[in-house]
């Protein structure tokens, strides 16, 4: 069933969009699917926000080029990596149509996903701690106040991985995320389900959700409420938080005619995480500012990268032993009005046949244990295990 008034392109009923072969996005009751590639679009996001920027420009001529050829508002969707300077994934489809999210339940879940043959973290948990101290002495001589680490865990299958049975999965395990389906160029697929909203953008409206502080659900209810407890009260944890949300708002308050920044964070759960959350919300003072401009503002975020950013980019070159190419990017949609939604590239993986590289990362602040962060990175890289039928 087709909702709504956003980007919607004209196709043939009598051939049914594949969505588990295109990219496809869930929020809220809402699922964005699309089908074929008009235009792929590389131009490197570094200075975004900026309409003469390389890909707001390049973006222009897409539109421009996608109307000509009947598209009355055609719609970018893709991913942003997490470096700005490194090479775009976004692309204008052929079709595109927003349904009713499908709900998917145990029942929908047949097969299994075939036998593990190998896997390994990058770096190892040694690897991991030695970062996390390194991090933590850099605070006492520098500037940067916050760093995020991550991990990667790569995994390798004994014959293609079933996607379609992964995002089932996903979607069964964690049904109120954003859910993100993205097809590459070199074959493989960025799949995921992202508890947090860079932005959301209509008309003059927009949201931002960041999260940054996060505690382990637990089985028991009295154990998981008083994690949850615990989170909330936790300095540390609001201290990280708090770079968050002060720098998202520096960010928007020159291009708001409101701004609202709640004065403390609430707390939000997923299946596998409490979280620090805090909705900012406002309305800009341009309606033309589109909402991938906004997103190229914001990114990368105190939550994915660290405090002061561009010190702790640094950082983070020095001690992660990996490039994180789309990994902590970004993921969303834009259409031609500028409304559009980008989240935050996390609980996330790259699969490519029987290949499957996952990511996970931690905020590292001066009052940081090494041990609890590796037990943080673990505990998030099991929403995408359970995805892919394996336990933590």
């Amino acid at each position: 069933m087709r909702t709504g008034t956003l980007p919607s392109t004209p196709r043939d009923a009598a051939q049914p969009i594949d969505k588990y072969r295109s990219f496809s996005f869930t929020s809220g009751d809402r699922e964005l699917i699309t089908q074929g590639i008009l235009e792929r679009l590389d131009t490197p996001a570094a200075g975004g926000f900026d309409p003469q920027s390389g890909l707001q420009q390049q973006l222009k001529i897409a539109f421009e080029n996608a109307r000509q050829k009947g598209h009355k508002n055609p719609v970018v969707v893709g991913a942003i990596p997490f470096d700005p300077s490194q090479s775009s994934a976004l692309f204008i489809p052929e079709h595109s149509e927003w349904l009713e999210r499908a709900s998917s339940t145990p029942d929908s879940l047949q097969g299994t996903q075939p036998p593990l043959i190998s896997q390994r973290n990058i770096p190892e948990e040694s690897g991991f701690k030695r970062s996390v101290k390194h991090a933590i002495v850099n605070f006492q001589h520098s500037d940067v106040r916050k760093a995020v680490l991550s991990v990667q865990r790569e995994l390798e299958f004994a014959q293609d991985v079933d996607l379609r049975l992964m995002q089932n999965t996903l979607r069964v395990q964690n049904p109120h995320g954003y859910h993100f389906c993205v097809p590459l160029a070199d074959g493989a697929t960025l799949i995921g389900v992202s508890p947090e909203l860079l932005i959301r953008k209509r008309g003059r409206h927009f949201i931002s959700n960041p999260l940054a502080g996060s505690a382990k659900r637990m089985a028991d209810p009295q154990a998981d409420q008083l994690s949850a407890q615990n989170l909330a009260n936790s300095a540390k944890d609001h201290y990280e938080h708090s770079f968050v949300t002060e720098d998202i708002a520096a960010q928007l308050a020159g291009l708001c005619q409101t701004l609202e920044v709640p004065a403390q964070p609430s707390l939000l759960s997923t299946a596998a995480l409490w979280h620090l959350s805090s909705k900012i919300e406002g309305q800009l003072l341009d309606e033309q500012t589109n909402a991938l401009q906004l997103a190229c503002r914001l990114h990368p975020t105190p939550a994915v990268c660290g405090y002061p950013t561009e010190l702790a980019r640094r950082l983070i070159r020095f001690v992660e032993p990996f490039e994180r190419g789309l990994f902590s990017g970004m993921v969303g949609w834009c259409d031609a009005e500028g409304n559009g939604e980008w989240v935050v590239t996390i609980r996330c993986g790259l699969v490519k046949r029987n290949q499957v590289r996952l990511f996970a990362g931690a905020g590292i602040v001066e009052a940081s244990v090494a041990d609890a962060e590796w037990a943080e990175v673990q505990t998030k890289l099991g929403t995408m295990l359970r995805g892919c039928g394996l336990s933590q």
